[in-house]
């Protein structure tokens, strides 16, 4: 019998991270569903819900085993919530924004999704070292209700604009 289970691993960023997991996950018979790696600074973040034939703590004690993940904080629990994304997590619009770093600007950005009752599925977000001085770049995945797309959009470019950031956006 399978379980569903959160994968939460922080470690230092290293070369193979992404390929000795997920086959250590897959020698183990677990099946991967959401799954996320992203490099923060200089360390890195692997986190997955999955189904698992074998419990947390046998997993966790697994991956404890990886040379690759010497030292990690590891976390395996139960994953008690829908494994289904629900309606407000289908991406709708990708939009880029990049330009002068400022204090606030994910937090004034995301107050514009909020009044128009668009769900960010996902953000990146990282810091670019430049010959003009730092800049920002976001990348945010939303959802944006389908009658609120233009208004969002008009709104969201007006906003980057007044933080010296330039924004594109795609239809997803």
């Amino acid at each position: 019998m399978t379980q569903s289970l959160l994968i939460s691993i922080f470690c230092p960023d290293r070369t193979g991270l992404v390929s000795s997991i997920t086959a250590a996950l897959f020698n183990l018979g677990v099946n991967l569903g959401d799954t996320s790696f992203v490099v923060l600074g200089a360390g890195a973040e692997f986190t997955a819900v999955c189904d698992s034939p074998v419990n947390q703590e046998e997993l966790e004690s697994q991956l404890r085993t990886l040379p690759e993940l010497e030292g990690a904080d590891i976390k395996v629990s139960q994953f008690e919530l829908s494994k289904i994304h629900g309606p407000n997590a289908q991406i709708s619009h990708k939009i880029t924004l990049h330009g002068a770093d400022h204090p606030g600007l994910i937090a004034q950005l995301s107050e514009v999704f909020m009044a128009f009752d668009a769900n960010i599925v996902r953000l990146d977000a990282e810091r670019i070292p430049g010959n003009e001085g730092e800049q920002y770049l976001i990348n945010f995945s939303v959802c944006i209700p389908e009658s609120r797309v233009d208004a969002c959009l008009a709104s969201v470019t007006n906003t980057a604009s007044s933080l010296e950031m330039h924004c594109d956006w795609v239809s997803a």
